[in-house]
């Protein structure tokens, strides 16, 4: 009699806990199904901001003049970071003639507003100026040591040409990620002290992509109207007088500019 009371208790107990266990499990798996339901439809959601952006970015269809796009620009809501403002000029080369292809490098009349990190390969008698000039390391063969044991903590790489005998070791680890120093680019230079000075500075590299596209940073969203537009004039007058003799028909096909959370404007172009 007493074994099969305690026998009966024990099973009525373990029935308790199993029905006591399902509405949890039901509860719990409802909740999560419930957050990722809303996760979902959050992103289907866009934010206030986003909204307001778009509808004025469709009540400004078409081109506008530098100014009048700068001005469209600065109409969008802003979030709470100072924006970079980037310019993007689509053009009809062919990227993959080597005589239409487009790199440089330009100092905007009022900057860009951000500074860079520069390396410099130059002599030891020039080390200590160069470094006095904003390099944050300058150096020859112990440079290139550092750089190929894993060291990139910089944006940019000049060099004096004497040195080319040093950055031409490293092709393969500066190449792919577009840190090799050129003539075309201005980061090949006997006055290496200049060049970093203009580069820490930030004056701006610009290169064709794959596409026939130049992107270039052309000031932040805390610039004046006035300043913005000064900048993309000047990017513009740039591109216009590098034109490749070869290309025929239409150079600047089409050219945007936007911030780094906007829609993008479009600036005419002749």
């Amino acid at each position: 009699m007493s074994e099969e009371h305690v026998d009966t208790t024990e099973a009525t107990q373990e029935e308790a806990v199993e029905s006591n266990d399902t509405p949890t499990k039901t509860m719990t798996e409802e909740a999560s199904s419930w957050k990722a339901r809303l996760r979902r439809r959050r992103r289907r959601t866009p934010s206030g901001r986003k909204r307001s952006n778009r509808d004025i970015a469709a009540e400004n269809r078409g081109p506008h003049s530098p100014a009048e796009a700068v001005k469209v620009l600065k109409q969008f809501k802003q979030p709470k970071f100072d924006q970079a403002v980037e310019c993007c000029v689509h053009l009809g080369i062919d990227p993959r003639q080597a005589d239409q292809q487009l790199r440089g490098a330009t100092t905007m009349p009022h900057g860009t507003g951000k500074s860079a990190r520069v390396v410099c390969f130059c002599s030891d008698d020039k080390v200590e100026a160069v470094k006095a000039a904003g390099a944050v390391e300058a150096g020859s063969d112990d440079l290139g040591e550092k750089i190929k044991g894993g060291w990139f903590d910089f944006d940019i790489a000049i060099a004096s040409p004497d040195m080319m005998r040093v950055v031409g070791q490293l092709g393969r680890v500066l190449g792919p990620k577009g840190l090799m120093p050129s003539p075309k680019a201005g980061t090949v230079t006997p006055d290496v002290e200049t060049a970093v000075a203009e580069f820490a500075a930030g004056k701006a590299e610009y290169r064709n992509d794959d596409g026939g596209n130049l992107h270039i940073i052309i000031g932040r969203m805390g610039f004046t109207e006035d300043q913005l537009t000064d900048n993309l004039q000047h990017f513009l007058t740039l591109v216009e007088n590098a034109r490749p003799a070869s290309v025929k028909g239409i150079y600047v096909k089409k050219c945007v500019i936007s911030g780094t959370m906007t829609p993008g404007v479009e600036v005419e172009v002749s």
